[in-house]
């Protein structure tokens, strides 16, 4: 086991693993020159460059690419609930660098596309869904844990009986090992929980753990801004077909599982102020809108 990174941030992780240090922002990929390995799963490459540099540093001395891509490759139109990884997919950019709305989906399409070019049977696809999990920096999910465990009214600007759909962050890891050892070709979409479940559900499953007691309070969604936690307005997005990452050995870790993790995970870190979802003020203002 060999990692590959800058060497800014986890450095204290792993001791007994080999790491060379580089920087593909800057295409420094000097340290992989020598060494064969029997795969690799490339992480972090978000535009076509990165992902030719990173080959063309490797080239045949890797047995299988594994790219970690993005359910933002899909067209967003057009696709009904239950889809999978033969959906359409959206038109590819390489004319930039910019990641944002717009262009992070078809950047990650032409990374995919350069993968399967180059590696073909000896590339494989993974598009994962929200990822959750203790250390998760985005505060998807970590905000609705956090939010069950206080209890009382909570503040959601959507519709309670929206579909969502995470994936616990060792489910998507023990999932890339599987299709690696079996050294599975093509696409893979990892979603979870392994039951369908709602917004509501998922609120409540995290009061359930956390023993508080919520009420849901549907307020306006006008004056939230765009990707709330887990908030998405396109519901097909959020019912996703598992099947063939399920039939290629992905486990369902319950949501009871995680949200608990999670949960234990925050209160230890102090909680500190989450980046996404309401501040306390501003949710208290909002349920007294609602007499609450």
């Amino acid at each position: 086991m060999t990692l590959f990174g800058r060497g800014k941030t986890g450095t204290d992780l792993f001791p007994q693993l080999t790491r060379l240090i580089g920087d593909r922002d800057i295409g420094d990929y000097a340290a992989l020159h020598d060494g064969t390995w029997d795969a690799v799963v490339d992480v972090s490459g978000y535009v076509p460059r990165h992902v030719a540099q990173s080959m063309d540093a490797l080239r045949d001395r890797v047995g299988r690419y594994l790219f970690i891509s993005s359910h933002a490759v899909y067209q967003r139109t057009g696709v009904g609930p239950g889809s999978d990884e033969d959906a359409p997919r959206r038109p590819q950019v390489r004319d930039t660098e910019e990641l944002d709305d717009d262009t992070y989906g078809p950047l990650k399409v032409a990374c995919e596309d350069d993968v399967m070019a180059r590696y073909g049977s000896r590339a494989t696809i993974v598009r994962p869904g929200k990822v959750a999990g203790p250390h998760d920096p985005s505060d998807m999910f970590t905000y609705w844990v956090r939010r069950a465990s206080h209890g009382g009214p909570v503040a959601l600007p959507a519709d309670p009986k929206q579909p969502v759909q995470i994936i616990d962050s060792r489910d998507l890891a023990r999932l890339v090992v599987r299709l690696l050892i079996d050294e599975r070709p093509g696409a893979f979409n990892a979603v979870g929980p392994a039951e369908p479940t709602t917004l509501v559900a998922l609120i409540e499953t995290c009061a359930r753990v956390a023993g508080t007691e919520v009420e849901i309070v549907p307020v306006s969604p006008d004056a939230v801004p765009p990707l709330f936690p887990l908030v998405r307005t396109n519901w097909p997005t959020q019912q996703r077909s598992s099947a063939r990452a399920r039939a290629a050995g992905m486990p369902a870790t319950p949501l009871e599982v995680t949200a608990a993790d999670v949960l234990a995970w925050d209160r230890e870190r102090g909680e500190p102020p989450l980046r996404n979802g309401f501040s306390p003020t501003e949710e208290r203002a909002l349920l007294a809108q609602q007499g609450r």
